[in-house]
């Protein structure tokens, strides 16, 4: 998969685990990719260390392990923040 697959998937990614967690209003679209794309390699760690497959391309597992992976890093990333978000 190449660098627009992993933006495209990383975005809608992102999207949905920020809106699964709620801290949609606060990342934009370059949050939600950013969080989409480390949670595709977060999520392809973790389906690989329980025996299963990570990212195998562009395609509705893949989405799934990005998800995963991405609501993973938005849990860590507000434990690691003491969970403040930015409200205007």
């Amino acid at each position: 998969m190449g660098i627009l697959g992993w933006i495209i998937l990383g975005g809608l990614a992102g999207w949905v685990a920020s809106i699964i967690m709620r801290t949609d209003a606060s990342q934009g679209l370059l949050g939600n990719i950013v969080v989409g794309v480390v949670g595709g390699f977060i999520g392809g760690w973790i389906f690989n260390l329980l025996g299963g497959i990570g990212i195998t391309g562009f395609n509705i597992w893949s989405f799934v392990v990005a998800v995963v992976g991405a609501i993973v890093f938005i849990w860590l990333w507000g434990m690691v923040t003491g969970g403040r978000r930015n409200e205007a």
